[in-house]
């Protein structure tokens, strides 16, 4: 098979792999499109390795495809099945095994293209506000740097949880398109980085840019919030004024699903499995699409990734 591979520089190549076989409880998927994530750059910058048991090498975190074969003590799945998957890596290649798990359903109206861009945004999406932050009806949430697909995932979470959601989005020309993702019935205001504070203060704040200054908004959290840190691109290390916190009762939360034990992902796939899918299903929510490209054409699709004025998700295509 071919597999995007990063070499010794840290580059991307597309080279032959041998077929990876299943083993015991887990699937051979034929990937048919596979999401692009900040994560793939940041393996290939010698940052964020593959956890132990996936390919170390070739990156992607989220595929959708049909089961092609099945290992040994597996049921509840049938070769053909159209499914999707979170993994650990080795997503952006034609084939790759999955623990059966870790599966989800790919709903019978929903493309393969949009498929790819679910499990990772909305995994960490769905965690992020509901089970971490406890997000609730009437609450105010802000989410940074909403434009990207972990973005969106998570402005439509907190709208479907009855918040009251703020989009930070640096590109006025991408505003129009966000408001078009709020759920009927639901409340959202798409502002400027600057705009953040004339709409706080907030209950929930998600942080998903980083950078220097990230750690400021502490001031514009109510008493008791709860920032979420889920993206770091623009800087890691920030200064946090303490008091700031301590007089909002406020909490710190930091949260990536990557390094994870196989156990608690499976925990995680199936509470998306059972509250998340089903939305998706009955259309209640979206996955945008920024661009897509051939697997072929990989090298553009991570500059893509990496660049400017994206809205949604970047995906690789099977060449037909």
């Amino acid at each position: 098979m071919r597999a995007v591979v990063i070499d010794s520089n840290g580059q991307f190549r597309l080279m032959q792999r041998s077929d990876p076989v299943p083993g015991p409880g887990e699937v051979l998927l034929r990937i048919r499109a596979a999401g692009l994530n900040a994560a793939d750059l940041q393996q290939a910058r010698g940052d964020y390795p593959a956890p132990p048991g996936w390919p170390a090498d070739v990156p992607g975190l989220e595929v959708a495809g049909a089961v092609e074969a099945i290992g040994g003590a597996v049921s509840g799945v049938g070769v053909g099945d159209r499914v999707m998957a979170l993994v650990g890596g080795g997503g952006h290649a034609e084939r790759i095994t999955v623990p059966a798990e870790l599966l989800l359903p790919v709903p019978p109206a929903l493309s393969w293209v949009e498929a790819a861009g679910f499990p990772e945004a909305f995994s960490i999406a769905w965690e992020s506000l509901v089970e971490l932050a406890e997000v609730r009806a009437g609450d105010r949430v802000l989410v940074t740097g909403a434009a990207g697909g972990a973005g969106t995932a998570m402005v439509q979470v907190a709208a479907q949880s009855g918040a009251h959601t703020v989009a930070s989005v640096r590109r006025t020309e991408l505003h129009e398109r966000m408001r078009a993702l709020a759920p009927d019935g639901t409340r959202l205001d798409v502002v400027t980085p600057g705009e953040e504070a004339k709409h706080g203060p907030y209950d929930v704040i998600v942080e998903l840019v980083g950078g220097p200054d990230c750690l400021n908004r502490v001031e514009l959290l109510r008493r008791r919030g709860r920032i979420v840190i889920v993206g770091v691109q623009a800087g890691a290390t920030v200064p946090l004024r303490m008091f700031d916190l301590m007089l909002a009762r406020g909490r710190l939360i930091g949260t990536t699903i990557r390094g994870r034990a196989p156990a608690e992902k499976a925990v995680l796939a199936a509470t998306i499995r059972e509250s998340v899918v089903p939305l998706l299903a009955r259309e209640r929510l979206r996955i945008p699409v920024d661009t897509t490209f051939p697997l072929g054409d990989h090298a553009h699709a991570y500059a893509r990734l990496g660049g400017p004025g994206k809205f949604g998700k970047v995906i690789l295509v099977a060449d037909e």
